[in-house]
Formats: structure tokens, sequence, C-alpha cells
């Protein structure tokens, strides 16, 4: 016995100290990995075991629990994952999604590393680029499509267009109307007047007004003998003037799923695609990645779309603190892709992802290691007091 082997012993017990006590400082720490310590023995050929030493340290990638925030920015990934961030031309990986927005539009982590993905024009698959929100507002969107489904009356009696000329002042010139608001090229609103005249049998005249002014075009609808919509003619083009330094604009009607049956008049469905400027309101990142923009106007875009990184080997992952980690050759090339694709994972909004250290295993470990240390260090006062013996000898 020596006290080489007893002081590697406490060497070997104070490093377990720490990677145990480490372990318990981050219990609360979100997107934190656990660590492990392994130990061997060392042995020379010409004698007995020399005592031990820290093999090594391994990481514990296992997943954390969520834990709900219901911060739109706070991330987590349900899988194997990783959130790629660049800061200073230095590439690194986090399980950590705690974002917050910078005045210049980046999403950043709590270090300032900005969160790396795909802008809304970029192609997938290439070079990740640092994720910037556009500050501007949603540029105005004309109408220039309505959708509408209807039920006409087929009881509906037969207006003769010879005799009674259509006058969208005069309800008796047109059997129903209904109105749908619009937009012109700069953002503002009308109201769009829909009429609808049942002509001949089983035909329909349309025509399509805003506010007030009729547009020049009339179009017809068409049914079969069963009610069903067989054909329509003259609804793509309906053209406005609406000043002002507006462009032109060209509605178009679809009316897919109309219907004539002996029933009341019934609207099914009125949607319309234009919209006015909007300012930005909120910003969401959904479960595959997207990050959405929601406006002022009531509207959403894609804005640009998170990366996410793999890894052949995590645990050859090297950490540099701030729950960040670099690649290594132990580790192997980051894996780019998208949440939802093979071993990435999803990407979950309003949550976070607990540090996987479980309390109970550590504390029981900390004993352990504290036992041991204790042990070793009577080993030495044990030698102590053989030599102490040996020199007492006479």
């Amino acid at each position: 016995m020596s006290f080489s082997q007893a002081l590697s012993g406490l060497r070997a017990a104070a490093d377990n100290l720490g990677v145990v006590g480490n372990n318990i400082a981050n219990a609360q720490t979100v997107g934190f990995k656990s660590s492990g310590i392994q130990f061997s023995d060392v042995y020379a050929d010409s004698q007995g075991g020399l005592g031990t030493r820290v093999a090594a340290i391994v990481q514990n990638f296992n997943e954390g629990n969520l834990e709900t925030t219901n911060r739109s920015l706070d991330l987590a990934v349900t899988g194997n994952g990783f959130f790629r961030f660049s800061q200073n031309n230095e590439v690194m990986y986090s399980r950590n999604g705690q974002l917050t927005m910078t005045n210049e539009g980046y999403l950043i982590n709590a270090s300032g590393a900005r969160l790396t993905g795909y802008s809304a024009d970029a192609a997938v698959g290439s070079q990740p680029e640092q994720l910037r929100i556009p500050s501007g507002g949603l540029q105005a969107n004309p109408t220039n499509e309505i959708l509408a489904s209807f039920n006409m009356d087929a009881r509906s009696p037969i207006i003769d267009r010879a005799t009674v000329p259509f006058n969208l002042n005069d309800p008796d010139t047109y059997h129903y109307a209904n109105t749908v608001t619009v937009y012109d090229s700069l953002g503002n609103s009308s109201s769009a007047q829909m009429y609808f005249t049942k002509v001949a049998d089983n035909e329909w005249q349309v025509r399509l007004a805003r506010d007030g002014e009729l547009a020049p075009e009339t179009g017809t609808v068409e049914f079969d003998s069963n009610g069903i919509l067989a054909a329509t003619n003259g609804l793509d083009d309906f053209t406005f003037n609406p000043g002002g330094g507006a462009d032109q604009m060209n509605v178009a009607m679809n009316v897919a799923g109309t219907t004539q049956f002996a029933n009341e008049f019934e609207l099914n469905n009125l949607q319309q695609n234009g919209y006015t400027s909007g300012t930005l309101v909120r910003v969401a990142i959904e479960e595959d990645g997207s990050i959405v923009g929601t406006y002022t106007n009531e509207q959403s875009q894609v804005l640009g779309t998170v990366a996410l990184a793999s890894f052949r080997n995590m645990e050859g992952l090297r950490a540099v603190g701030d729950n960040s980690w670099l690649e290594t050759a132990d580790s192997g090339p980051a894996i780019i892709g998208l949440a939802g694709e093979g071993q990435f994972g999803n990407i979950a909004s309003g949550v976070v992802e607990q540090s996987n250290v479980d309390l109970t295993q550590e504390l029981v470990a900390l004993i352990m290691a504290q036992r041991n240390y204790q042990a070793n260090a009577q080993s030495i006062k044990t030698q102590d007091e053989v030599l102490q013996a040996t020199v007492n000898l006479r």
C-alpha cells in the first residue's frame, strides 16, 4: 500500500463530487444535459495496482421533460435535433430554445447567439443563415378573386331581360344579392355586391358592383337537370376603376359548389383574397419550424424556417457553456435538416425542455462519492499511522 493509490482515489472522488455537484447545480437549467464519470484502474507490469484514474466524463443526452410557458418564443425539440446558433463566426448547437427578438429582428438566446435557418425566399437545404424577422409591414393585396358558394332556389320565376333590364337599385330586377368587402391595390376597402337573376331554366345571370359602380361585364351560371353546377361563363374578369391612385381592379368569381335545388336561397361560403396593409404584431413558430408572422390586418405569413442539426455521435460534442456544444471529430459533422424529418424531431412552441438531471439519483451519487472520498482519506490516515509506528520502532 502506498500514498499514491489513496491520493489517486481522493482525486477521483473529488472529480466525481465535482461532476455530481455540477449536475445538481443545473437541475433547473433549461436544456441542460447531465454528465456521468467513468473510472479505470491503473496497473504496472511489475507491480500491483497503482490506484485509479478518471477514464471519461460522459454526457447523457436523454430528453428532459417539457415545461409549459405559453410564451411563443420558448421552443423545445422533441427528438434528437439541436437548435443551430451562430456568433462571432462560430457555430454552436443547443437544446435551449428560450429566444428573444432584437430590435434588428434577429432571434437570439441568452448569450446573444443568433438562431439560424432559412429565410422565406431561401432554398431549404442550402447553408443556413442567421434568421431575421422583417421589420416592415405586410403590403396590401388587392382582391382578384371572390369564392362564393350558394344554393339558388329552383322555384324562382324567370325574369326576362328583354322586358326587365337589370337595375341594381331595383330589387324586382333580380332574385338575390349579397355583399363582401374587397380591397384595391392601396388597401382601401369597399363593398362588392353580387346579384343573381334566374333568366332561363337552369340558367342564372350574375352581375357584380362595387360601392354602387356596376361592372360592365355580365356572367352566367348554368346547372344540369339535377341542380348541379354544369358551366360558368364570363365570371373570370369583372373590372372596376377605384380611382385615388389605385390600379384597376380585375375580379374573378369562383362559384364552385353552388347548387340549384328547390330550397330557399342559402349562402354556404363567401370569401375573397384581398386585404389591407398591416404591421407585425406577433411571431410564432410552428411544429415544422415555420416562423409565422401575424399582422394587424389578421393576415399571417411565413417569414422563415428554423434549421435543426443532428449528429452521428452526440456524446462526442464538446460542451462550451451556456447550454451549448461544438461539433468535434468524435461527434462527426452536423447533419442539417428541418423539424419533422427523420431523426430531427419536431419543434414545440410555448414550452421549454427541462434539465434531464434526476435529483434523487444525483443525491444518492453524492452520498456515494462522499463516502468514497472519506474512505480514501481514511486510507491515507491509516498509512500515516503505519509509517509512524515504523519510525517509532527501536
